[in-house]
Parts: C-alpha cells; structure tokens; sequence
C-alpha cells in the first residue's frame, strides 16, 4: 500500500515539474526563458550513448573468442577436441587439392603476405598525413603494434604446432594465433576507421574487409598453415583489440572521419549531438532552441562557434561555444608547442578538464564585462557530458562586422584604442586581439572571444595588445593617422614599446596574412611605418629559458630522431609495419 502511494506520489510530482517551470517564465531581452530543470542524480546526460550496434557486435566476439581460448587451453579434455576437429576439417580440404585451386590459394595467400600489408598500412599513414588526422595517424600505428606484439606473445606462451596435415604454403613460428590473418584483419579495420565516414561507406568498408580476412583464412586453410580454430581467434582478436583501441584513443564523436581537411576543432552539431544541445540548452538555461547552425567558422580554432535561434517576442538569436576533450587537447599541445618555441611567455598552466576551460572563459567574460571592457553578455555555461563537453551560451551581436570590413572614422579609431586603455587599467589582456575578434556593433567597437584573456598579464602582453590593435585599424585607413589618434589615450614610451615586443609570432595568423597581402599589393609595411613613428626602442625579448623548456625541447628532438628512424626503417622494410 505504501508502495502504491510513493508511486502515485512521483508520477504527480513528474507531471507538476513542467508546470513549475512555465510559473518560473522570465523576459530577458525579449528571450523567453522557462522551464528549467535540474538533472536528477543519477540520471545520465543527454549525450552519453549507449552501446549500439557495432559495440554490441565487437563485445559478443569478445566473449566467443574469450571461450574458444578457455575451452583450447584450460582443459586438455577440451584441447584435444579442438585439435581433432581442426584434424578432420583440414583433412577433408586436403583431399580436394587440386592444382588450379592450388595456384588461386597461392594467389589469396598474398593478402598475408609483408609486402602487401606495408603496401596498405604505409599508404594509410601516407594519406592521414595529408589530411592532418594526426591522432587517427598515431592511432593506426598504436593498434598495429598492439597487435603485433601481443600476438607474438600469445604465440611464443602456448606454443602451438601446426596442423598434422601436409603443409604446402609458407609458415613461420607457431600456429596459434595466425598472424597473418591477425596483421590483415588489423590493417582493414584501421583503414575503414580512419579513411571512410561513420555510416553505410563504414559498413561497407567493414563488410570488405570481412570478405577479404575470410578469403584469406580460406587459403590458409587450404594450404595446410593454419587450424580452423587459430584462423578464427585471429580474426576475432584483431579487430576487436582495433575497436577498443580506436574507441579509446580516437572516439567517433570527438574525432569525426570525413573526406576533407577541416579545422579538427569543428564538431558536427547534427544528430545526437544537435539533439542534445537543443534539450540540455531547454533544461539548464530554460531557452527553446528552434535551430542549430554553425557560425563564423572560419575564424574560430579552438572551439566550435554556433548560433542558436531561440524562440522569444520575436524569435532571436544567441551566440554558444561548443568545447570538447578535443579543444582541451589541442590547448594543451598548443602550450607545449608555445613553451618549445618561445618558453614561458605568460601564465600557461594546462587545463586539466573541459570544465576548467570553460570556468575560466566564463570567468575571463565576466570580469571583463564588470570591468566596463565592451564585449558580448554571458548567459551561461550548458553541460551536454560532464567534464568532457560543455556550451558557453552568450549574447550574439546582430548586425555585427569585423573592423577590417568597416567603414572607420577617428570616432571609431579612438573607441577601438580606448578598449586596450580600459583594459590597461583594469589590469587584464585579451591576447588574441585579431581581425576576426573585433566587431563593430552598432557604431561600438566590442571584443569577442576571450578564452585568451588573462588577469595581471605580463607588460609586454599588454603592450602586444595595443599593437595587434593598432595593425587592426591601421589596414582600414593608415599607421599616420592612428598613431597620431592614439597619442590621444598613451604616451609615447607606450607605442614604442608595443612595437618594440611585436614579433611575427605575437602577430595573430589572420593579421599576419592580411599584412603580407598589403605588403604584396601596395608595398606599405605597416610594422615598420609604426616604428618609424614611435620612439626609438631597443627589441624587446620574447625569449625565455626554464628548465620545462629544456626538458620539452630535449623530449622533442628525441621523438623527432625516433620519427626519422621510424620512416627510414619502413623503406628500407625492416620496421614495424
């Protein structure tokens, strides 16, 4: 009875949530909000997916072949079953050799063979290389060498002979597991995971594979190399230890396969994910989201930039940032590269989450905003998986164009130069004052993206700040008039120094571009034009040397030796592959 009561009891509490929310509805800018809604604990996020078709098929071959090595191993009963019916079975094959199939095994066989698979392997790296896959590149030889290694192993630990038939292939080692049909198996399951899209042109590439590893059991068999049973531990084993490994090391949802070479930092937000967003934006920030759509990708590295329509009085648009594991990897190799190069510049602590990264954005947004520095209006952080994807959800600045595409006046120049002096004062540095990050809103200069920002920068940094500024205005009108317009806001020392610390690294790489197109077009250096105006000012270093630096740089050059080995190695063909 009690137990009917709490029943009836949840049910009504679940039907009365959504009425809770529509009392909580509020107008933000004509953005309506209602609806929020707490995820429960326990109750698991919208994106996390269950094991589907694919897995559930890799996880049952798991087991089977987890019992054919119990029941071939464990028990000599159970191993001398095993090996008569192999016997038998090779046996029957024996008696129907003939010459012509003799010559097409002979011909299969070669799908095993060194010199095909290194045909294969060589041209999937070769082919990854060009498409900058870097972490499907690393992961095809991590599977490979798994494989490779553990196989040996199994092998060199059980020991098993060859079939008791006439063997008239080639063989080397012993019989258990087959390596070559683990090495074939291992190869094609690669290739399909790194060369074709998640999809049919995937299952197909699997199917081919399966038709491929099974006519080349088929010749080993006919030949007399391999048993039947060490055949299909083989080509159970490989690709499984492939899936795990690709699974781990470079999943599908953050490592997407596609035909072209696009920013690896895009993610599609279509499917799942797109689903996702909409319900968790719904359920966390209490906006309906009516369309997904991604946004000014051409300026963005680190992140997916998206714009969300939302319904509101009438239907408007907000701005979100879409963070992964993927965006928090390549701002940690972004580090290490940075520190090799150019050693501690500023505060360049690795995050250790995507949680992190988005805190501290989210941090950086708001305290320039509490500072008066113009930029968009956060409006919070979405979950979709914890600590591993995140949606920074803001203001979108309609009507918005970069600066380098304005019309600018000396009123706008002045404004663009009071941001960098506002954030002077309030001791803070964007550090990536670039075309694509300045907008002009309304007839306001406003900064965008502040996932740079720092608190208490380095004076060099700041002084790049008013530089990358000043180039930024200076390519829509001229180095005379901004420098004479920015006496208005900074002593000279200031703008001698800001060029003094300017370097082609401290140059964002879209204005670097836009300055070696003006240098190309109309021969002006504006760099050159703004230290000739400024006071004369000995370089300022950038350089700097700790022992992380050192340990980096030393651990860099060991991996590139190694590298260079590697290849050699492979075209010589004594290496690995």
């Amino acid at each position: 009875m009690t137990g009917a009561t709490d029943d009836s009891r949840r049910t009504s509490i679940a039907r009365e949530l959504p009425v809770v929310g529509e009392r909580r509805e509020v107008r933000l800018a004509g953005i309506r909000v209602a609806g929020r809604r707490r995820r429960p604990s326990g109750e698991r996020s919208s994106l996390e997916r269950d094991l589907r078709g694919a897995g559930r098929f890799w996880l049952i071959g798991g087991i089977v072949m987890i019992i054919l090595w119990i029941s071939l191993f464990a028990f000599p009963a159970s191993a001398d079953w095993w090996t008569r019916q192999d016997t038998a079975l090779l046996r029957r094959i024996v008696e129907i050799r003939t010459a012509a199939l003799t010559s097409v095994a002979d011909a299969v066989a070669l799908l095993g063979s060194e010199w095909f698979l290194r045909v294969l392997r060589i041209g999937t790296l070769l082919a990854l290389v060009f498409l900058h896959r870097w972490r499907h590149f690393f992961a095809v030889i991590l599977a490979i060498l798994a494989v490779q290694a553990s196989v040996e192993l199994i092998g060199y630990l059980i020991g098993r002979p060859r079939p008791f038939v006439p063997i008239i292939g080639g063989w080397e080692g012993p019989s258990h597991p087959s390596q070559p049909v683990a090495q074939l198996a291992v190869t094609l399951v690669a290739m399909a995971y790194t060369l074709l899209p998640s999809g049919r042109r995937r299952t197909w590439g699997f199917a081919a594979a399966g038709v491929l590893v099974g006519a080349l059991i088929c010749a080993q068999l006919y030949l007399g190399v391999d048993n039947p049973s060490d055949a299909l531990v083989s080509a159970l084993y490989a690709p499984a230890v492939t899936v795990v490994l690709f699974r781990w090391f470079a999943p599908e949802s953050a490592f997407p396969v596609t035909w072209s070479r696009g920013v690896a930092a895009h993610l599609d937000v279509t499917g799942p994910r797109g689903d996702s967003i909409s319900q968790a934006v719904r359920d966390q920030l209490g906006l309906e989201v009516l369309s997904i759509e991604p946004f000014g990708l051409e300026g963005s590295g680190g992140s997916t930039p998206l714009r969300l329509k939302v319904a509101g009085d009438p239907d408007q648009y907000v701005f979100a940032k879409l963070y992964s594991s993927t965006h928090l990897r390549s701002d940690r190799w972004y580090k290490i590269g940075r520190t090799i190069l150019y050693g501690s510049l500023e505060d360049e602590v690795r995050f250790v989450s995507v949680r992190r990264l988005v805190e501290y954005e989210d941090y950086i947004q708001r305290l320039m905003n509490a500072a008066g520095v113009p930029s968009a209006e956060p409006f919070g952080i979405v979950e979709l998986i914890p600590e591993r994807e995140y949606l920074m959800v803001s203001e979108f600045l309609e009507g918005s164009e970069e600066l380098t595409k304005a019309e600018i006046d000396d009123k706008i120049i002045d404004d663009a130069l009071s941001v960098i002096r506002t954030m002077w004062d309030a001791g803070l540095a964007h550090r990536d004052v670039k075309p694509a990050n300045v907008m002009l809103n309304r007839g306001r200069v406003v900064l965008i993206d502040v996932a740079f920002g720092t608190v208490r920068p380095s004076p060099w940094r700041q002084a790049v700040d008013l530089a990358n500024m000043m180039v930024i205005l200076a390519l829509r009108t001229d180095a005379e008039r901004v420098y004479q317009r920015a006496l208005l806001q900074f002593a000279p020392e200031d703008l001698g120094e800001a060029f003094a610390a300017t370097r082609s690294v401290t140059l964002p790489s879209q204005s670097r571009s836009s300055l070696a197109l003006l240098r190309k077009e109309q021969g002006i250096d504006l760099v050159e034009e703004f230290r000739r105006l400024a006071p004369p000012t000995e370089p300022i270093s950038i350089q700097r040397w700790s022992p992380r630096r050192l340990r980096l740089t030393f651990g860099a050059l060991i991996v590139g030796l190694l590298g260079i080995g590697f290849v050699v190695l492979e075209f010589l063909g004594v290496g690995v592959l």
